[in-house]
């Protein structure tokens, strides 16, 4: 693990932000960085505090690219694509999460650190055909409400927001995941009321 954060930080450091775009496409994509994409905002922010909404953008955007790719492939190939990637029970389980409460089964998870399974929703999502902007607007939000965070937590503690999102990252993205949990439902409840009243008219 420490010899790929030290290759990610050369790219980070020899590329800056396409590197870290670079980094985080891989890590939502086909290859799996487990925090990498943290600890190089963090470090990077810490280098260059006037560029936190850059290189968090630029992890958001990388995500967000990443994500798509297995999202197609999910759309195109159904589930036998999905079951390729994931066993077990956890299909079932994302399945009925996302068929549920839609798109917020992709938003949180998105926010979540490590172990939450967040590749199995993004699969879930191309599977059951959640509309492509949906999917990009709920990828964005997620991952750029996380890496803001940590972005600011840089600017905050310095390096020591590595330790602090270590010991407490996973209480805060919880909260906050809990946070936008409680406004979609209360849109969707909002929507649905909207709706039944302008059937009455």
């Amino acid at each position: 693990m420490k010899r790929i954060v030290m290759w990610a930080q050369g790219v980070a450091l020899s590329l800056g932000g396409p590197g870290v775009f670079l980094i985080a496409v891989l890590d939502a994509s086909f290859v799996s960085l487990p925090e990498i994409n943290d600890i190089l905002v963090v470090w990077l922010v810490t280098q260059h505090k006037s560029r936190l909404l850059y290189y968090a953008g630029m992890a958001t955007l990388g995500s967000i690219v990443g994500s798509f790719i297995l999202y197609a492939m999910a759309w195109k190939g159904g589930e036998a694509v999905l079951r390729r990637w994931v066993k077990g029970p956890t299909v079932e389980r994302a399945s009925a999460q996302i068929r549920r409460y839609g798109l917020l089964a992709v938003l949180v998870p998105a926010m979540l650190p490590p172990p939450a399974p967040f590749k199995v929703f993004v699969l879930m999502a191309g599977v059951v055909r959640i509309r492509p902007l949906n999917f990009i607007l709920a990828i964005g939000i997620g991952r750029g409400l996380r890496y803001l965070i940590e972005g600011l937590l840089a600017v905050w503690y310095g390096e020591a927001a590595l330790e602090y999102i270590d010991q407490h990252g996973g209480q805060v993205a919880i909260w906050a995941s809990v946070f936008v949990l409680v406004l979609g439902l209360l849109y969707a409840w909002w929507h649905r009321r909207q709706s039944t009243e302008s059937g009455r008219v």
